[in-house]
């Protein structure tokens, strides 16, 4: 018995913990909401238009017990095949190798043959943890329906075990963490206890440019545009950030700006503030649009931009 081992036992005191959770499912099932409550602050991009998140997110969270290393991944694409798709299957499939442990996350009361076909990607010798999101719907509420859904959820796969949580809410946030944690290995934290992602401040700024797109361009401009910051400069405290919103055609330009600028107006000043409160300094954001056809199949052009 090593000195720490025996220093635990007499003192009672559980070895820390510290290790690596991919959070996967189809996509629009609520993985990026659930990891911005898990951390407690925001760094994965939200919407209610599904498969927004396109790249790997670690977001830390540490506590007295232990260090939670959590990895967004993009909803598992198996319609719509293009290159950029074909990446970011390759990011959830990269993204799971080497975890310690994979939450699993279905919407309550909906197990569909999407969620079966990620859970065939999943490696057979990583504990899978069922994450039940959305119980807040109306008919998830009731205690009969749920408990039903639950148990026949449970034979689709060896999982070792499952919570329920409304990560739109925030509710039961805590439990999933307590449930988590026995599952990590013992370790010292791999990452400063202050610190919440270890994605830069570059990349971050991009994200929050393609949540407001997604959010303010509802269904005009699926899935046709990228963001790409050309420049991002700091000085004296402040941010000077340049950023690209990539569409496919000339006239896809029209529906980002709006009429007089207004759209993208409001979603650069959006961004803007987003970004301050993150970076807690002031930003200097400039936001434009600019044609680049057929991005989306261009796999050196999507490596170039991170995806």
């Amino acid at each position: 018995m090593n000195i720490d081992t025996f220093l635990n036992q007499e003192n009672h005191t559980p070895a820390y913990r510290c290790g690596f959770i991919a959070i996967v499912g189809r996509p629009n099932v609520g993985k990026s909401t659930l990891m911005n409550h898990l951390i407690g602050q925001k760094i994965s991009i939200t919407s209610k238009k599904a498969q927004t998140t396109r790249h790997k997110v670690t977001g830390i969270y540490t506590d007295d017990g232990a260090q939670f290393v959590f990895v967004d991944t993009p909803g598992f694409q198996t319609y719509h095949r293009n290159a950029i798709n074909d990446r970011l299957n390759l990011n959830v499939t990269e993204a799971i190798s080497g975890v310690d442990v994979i939450v699993f996350v279905v919407e309550a009361l909906r197990f569909s043959d999407a969620d079966r076909e990620v859970l065939q990607q999943l490696p057979k010798n990583t504990p899978v943890l069922l994450v039940i999101n959305k119980i807040d719907k109306e008919k998830a509420k009731n205690k009969l329906v749920l408990d039903e859904f639950i148990q026949a959820a449970l034979t689709e796969f060896p999982f070792v075990g499952y919570e329920v949580v409304s990560a739109k809410h925030g509710l039961r946030i805590a439990l999933l963490l307590q449930t988590i944690k026995p599952m990590l290995p013992e370790s010292i934290p791999l990452y400063p206890v202050d610190m919440v992602t270890d994605k830069s401040s570059r990349f971050l700024a991009m994200e929050i440019v393609r949540e407001k797109l997604f959010r303010y361009l509802g269904e005009e401009l699926p899935y046709a545009m990228n963001v790409e910051v050309e420049r991002f400069e700091e000085e004296n405290g402040l941010f000077r950030i340049y950023i690209a919103v990539l569409v496919d055609k000339e006239n896809q330009k029209p529906i980002v700006i709006g009429k007089g600028g207004e759209k993208l107006k409001k979603i650069s000043t959006e961004a803007r503030l987003d970004m301050e409160k993150l970076f807690d300094c002031k930003v200097f954001l400039k936001v434009w649009v600019k044609v680049k056809s057929g991005w989306a199949d261009d796999v050196r052009f999507l490596k170039e931009l991170g995806l």
